[in-house]
């Protein structure tokens, strides 16, 4: 999923998955975006956000 927060531009990072023996091997953070119905530039549109940024309020929910 090649998404990214059109809040905040947070997306995928990568990283290594440890195994218990300590090998390790490449795997990916995904951020935790959602798919909502927003006011992004005055108009309604659904796009992906992350949950940070609907906490902290800084995304106008459309009604």
């Amino acid at each position: 999923m090649l998404t990214k927060c059109v809040i905040c531009g947070k997306k995928s990072a990568s990283g290594n998955k440890i195994s218990h023996s300590h090998r390790a091997s490449k795997r990916r953070f995904h951020a935790n975006l959602q798919k909502l119905r927003i006011v992004l530039n005055g108009k309604n549109d659904k796009a992906y956000v992350c949950t940070s940024c609907i906490r902290s309020g800084k995304v106008i929910k459309a009604s």
